[in-house]
């Protein structure tokens, strides 16, 4: 009698495990391969100690109740309360290039060659020049803006 209570004991308890590993931490983990080792060992156990015809129906059992478990939790959508149903459609730094406008002046704060940092209503961006050289401390101004490149040239002043 105490063979059986163990074997049960160590099937029922591998399998909650499991079950617990399989809803609640995403992933293979611990939790899940202490469920699989305990099933595993009342199987195992099942054989050794009740005799091979038990613990082919020990096996058939532990299959099939994982397998009708598994099934019931898919169609009864408990998956559901912990699934994700929200998307996050927004982008980093969505606004951040929104009061930028063409031959809007600022200060290149480093030198850009030909990529560097620019100040533009106390603001600081990354630009990036014609391909010519600009010292720190130049006046800027913007030619172009596509996306979150800024193109920037010096300001001559005559």
């Amino acid at each position: 009698m105490g063979d059986w209570i163990s074997v049960l004991l160590l099937i029922l308890v591998g399998l909650v495990l499991i079950y617990l590993e399989l809803l609640f931490v995403p992933g293979t983990t611990i939790l899940g391969l202490i469920g699989l080792g305990l099933c595993v060992t009342g199987i195992y156990l099942s054989y050794t100690s009740l005799g091979s015809s038990t613990g082919n129906w020990v096996l058939a059992g532990t299959l099939m109740l994982s397998i009708v478990g598994l099934v019931f939790s898919f169609r009864s959508k408990s998956w559901h309360r912990f699934s994700l149903k929200t998307a996050n459609n927004s982008k980093v730094n969505e606004d951040y290039y929104s009061g930028l406008q063409i031959e809007m002046r600022g200060i290149a704060l480093s030198d850009l060659k030909p990529i560097g940092k620019g100040e533009f209503n106390h603001k600081t961006y990354e630009v990036r020049s014609s391909g010519e050289h600009i010292a720190s401390g130049s006046s800027i101004k913007i030619t172009k803006v596509e996306g979150n490149k800024i193109i920037v040239e010096t300001i001559t002043t005559s």
